[in-house]
């Protein structure tokens, strides 16, 4: 199906649909069943020039708006890939491009463009905290030209395949500080060096193929250089990224629900039941029709957000809601694929129950429907704080 409406970018997605062709369906469920990394595509993309494009040229990158980010990770999505490989290196750089210092940034930015690192790896979530981020324990304690990282992480996603690690630790003690979200610091860890002075990374089996990690920090020396902005400020440079996590991840399903949509929608035109193609009854064609109109109207509060982002207007409420109808819209179109396709929907050939549990996720990371209600509910509509 051509899904096709004017969108910018259309050279781009054009060039990622093409290199996706690359790698079909029987590769990624070879990696879903080893719950490997997709080094080759990852490989492919970043000599592409992807996973740079919103590193500014000066640092070796191709410096385009969110916009073209996002229109690549659709892409991905929509031709069946899972950008889950990848995608954190998109929304993660925003701390560094806006924070970080000239130092780091002609450190680090150059060597991540050119696929020399990979800053694939977020360190926030914790056991204990889960997404009440300021309560996170794990602490980093200055001494001297470092500081010293003690602590635990849990679902960090690449870390085994992540040359450096953007990682929230508190710098203050929470009963120390006037504000819970004050006293929180962020680091740009080198992984190779600390996996061999106290890190240690444990694989969690999961329902998807991300590979995730719990990550454990005894007495890891962190360069006091490697501090990025103001000691303590950590909690406000996150948020400033989250909007542009939302926004991706919203992308990522708006791509999904395509491939859904497309995929039940050509199955209906060929399977022939009691002598009729299925998608002449009104109770196949109209489940799709519906997931397909869902869609759609995602689609426009994500093209809305993104605009505002990039028009550097306040696009909270609207980031927000873009995560949640996108992700709804795609696990829509999951469940009605898998009810067009019947059984064969839960056949691994089809790739479509592989999808169905990728998607499956984004109605819990990177934040869960609940808390966007809560933010819509207290910020945009003036309602008492919940929690």
């Amino acid at each position: 199906m051509n899904f096709s409406t004017g969108h910018q970018h259309q050279d781009i997605r054009d060039a990622v649909a093409q290199l996706c062709q690359k790698f079909p369906g029987e590769y990624w469920r070879e990696l879903d069943r080893e719950l490997a990394y997709p080094k080759a595509f990852v490989d492919a993309l970043t000599e592409a020039g992807y996973l740079s494009a919103l590193i500014p040229e000066e640092y070796g990158g191709s410096g385009l708006p969110l916009g073209a980010a996002a229109a690549i990770l659709e892409e991905i999505q929509l031709q069946g890939g899972n950008a889950g490989a990848c995608h954190a290196q998109m929304y993660i750089m925003g701390a560094l491009l806006r924070h970080g210092s000239d130092y780091q940034k002609e450190k680090f930015l150059p060597r991540i463009a050119t696929g020399e690192l990979r800053l694939q790896a977020f360190g926030v979530t914790e056991p204990s905290s889960g997404t009440d981020t300021t309560s996170i324990k794990t602490v980093a304690k200055r001494n001297g030209d470092h500081y010293l990282v003690n602590g635990q992480k849990v679902w960090t996603s690449r870390a085994e395949h992540s040359d450096l690690m953007l990682l929230l630790a508190r710098t203050t003690p929470k009963k120390e500080v006037a504000k819970r979200t004050d006293g929180l610091s962020i680091f740009i860890v080198d992984m190779n060096q600390a996996k061999q002075n106290g890190m240690t990374i444990k694989p969690i089996r999961a329902m998807m193929n991300h590979s995730s990690t719990e990550v454990f920090f005894d007495d890891v020396k962190v360069p006091a250089e490697n501090l990025i902005g103001v000691e303590g400020k950590g909690f406000r440079y996150i948020l400033s990224g989250m909007n542009a996590e939302r926004i991706l991840i919203a992308a990522e399903c708006i791509g999904d629900a395509k491939w859904f949509i497309s995929k039940a929608t050509n199955y209906a035109k060929e399977r022939v039941v009691f002598g009729r193609q299925i998608g002449q009854n009104q109770g196949i064609q109209f489940p799709i029709a519906k997931a397909y109109a869902n869609m759609r109207a995602a689609e426009l509060i994500v093209h809305q957000a993104i605009a505002l982002f990039e028009a550097d207007e306040d696009c909270g409420e609207q980031a927000n809601m873009a995560k949640m109808l996108a992700a709804e819209a795609s696990w829509e179109a999951a469940n009605i694929c898998i009810q067009t396709h019947g059984g064969f929907g839960f056949a691994e050939e089809y790739d479509i129950e592989r999808k169905f549990r990728e998607t499956r996720l984004y109605q819990v990371a990177p934040i869960s429907t609940n808390l966007i209600l809560s933010y819509l509910s207290e910020h945009v509509l003036g309602l008492p704080r919940s929690y």
